[in-house]
């Protein structure tokens, strides 16, 4: 076989066989085998084998998802990384072993049917998306290689499932708390009575710190401002005390070091366990896969009171912490002072009927 003109280009004109076999500064030695009908031919198949070379060692070498899901992982602080870490674990089998530019809403399908197929809600596989999303959006945005080159170019979109089976809120009527409270344990209890006077949230109240409680002398009370790696949005909560949620603090107070609320001179994990579930039932509010039944519960009465109490909307997304892009945690004395009157209002809150579709 004779040598080309192009070095590391042979080609046999006789039987048509050919070869590559070229060494390139910053690349190493590129081998190509062919067959080729004449000259040009030959030619074009070097030159394409070299450009396939140079493209290939130019493109970074992508982490696998399994990788960049370890890194999340290992560095995240938010408060509900357990709960993440659960859905990367249902999630490895179908997609740890890609890299992170094969994950898209393509290779991501069949795992969104497995699941619907299981009988899991819209709405649990869109927060198991949500955190894929925010592995991909730092791999693209923030991860970088020794070259400073990111883990992905850009992080795709994904479409969230929703087939409209949310379970529907059931805010309680006085008497339905009433009869609730009542078979609650004395812990869940006091968790129960601060959150449906201060609308906070499962999370939030079970990782109440006394480091978060600022004390006002102007109002003669004190509030809790909640960092944003415990909050939803990831924005400082605030939460003002009516008089039964600062009755609640103060037979919490001197109980526990670090949290305010616990069980056994320990912290509680979670409100919706056992112990709530039973006492649920127990007290006949409605159960089913249509109906939620756990703590947001509690937020949802929160809020349907307020209403009722004719607090207005935007003081009402203040306490419930439904920010816009132009709303700011800094408040005066006086500002704080005019929350605690509205949340005041939920002491005096009569036997209102709670109006509701039949299913």
């Amino acid at each position: 076989m004779a040598r080309n003109k192009l070095p590391g280009l042979y080609w046999d004109k006789k039987t048509g066989k050919g070869s590559v076999d070229k060494r390139i500064d910053g690349i190493g030695r590129v081998r190509h085998r062919f067959t080729a009908s004449s000259q040009s031919e030959a030619e074009a198949e070097y030159h394409r084998a070299i450009a396939q070379a140079k493209v290939i060692a130019s493109t970074p070498e992508r982490k696998l998802f399994r990788e960049a899901a370890t890194k999340y992982l290992s560095e995240e602080t938010k408060s509900s990384i357990d709960r993440d870490a659960q859905c990367l674990v249902n999630l490895d089998p179908w997609i740890g072993h890609l890299r992170v530019d094969q994950v898209h809403q393509g290779s991501i399908q069949p795992y969104i049917e497995h699941r619907k197929n299981q009988g899991i809600k819209s709405n649990t596989i869109s927060r198991e998306l949500a955190v894929v999303r925010r592995i991909l959006t730092l791999a693209s945005r923030v991860w970088r290689d020794l070259e400073n080159q990111p883990w992905l170019p850009t992080a795709p979109l994904f479409r969230m499932p929703d087939w409209k089976d949310a379970a529907k809120p059931y805010p309680l009527s006085m008497d339905e708390q009433q009869r609730f409270f009542r078979e609650l344990p004395e812990h869940l209890l006091e968790m129960a009575l601060f959150a449906i006077h201060t609308g906070a949230r499962e999370h939030i109240v079970t990782e109440l710190r006394w480091e978060w409680e600022v004390r006002i002398p102007e109002i003669q009370s004190s509030i809790f401002l909640v960092p944003g790696e415990f909050t939803k949005n990831e924005t400082t909560c605030m939460l003002v005390l009516n008089s039964i949620a600062k009755n609640v603090i103060e037979g919490r107070r001197g109980k526990l070091d670090t949290h305010v609320f616990g069980f056994r001179n320990k912290p509680v994990c979670r409100m919706h366990n056992s112990a709530w579930k039973k006492a649920w039932i127990r007290s006949g509010l409605p159960v089913g896969d249509d109906v939620l039944s756990g703590p947001h519960n509690l937020r949802h009465t929160f809020a349907r009171r307020l209403r009722l109490a004719g607090v207005p909307l935007e003081t009402r997304k203040a306490l419930m912490h439904h920010i816009d892009g132009d709303i700011t945690v800094h408040y005066s004395p006086a500002e704080v002072g005019e929350l605690v009157s509205a949340v005041e209002k939920l002491t005096t809150v009569e036997g209102v009927t709670m109006l509701r579709l039949a299913s």
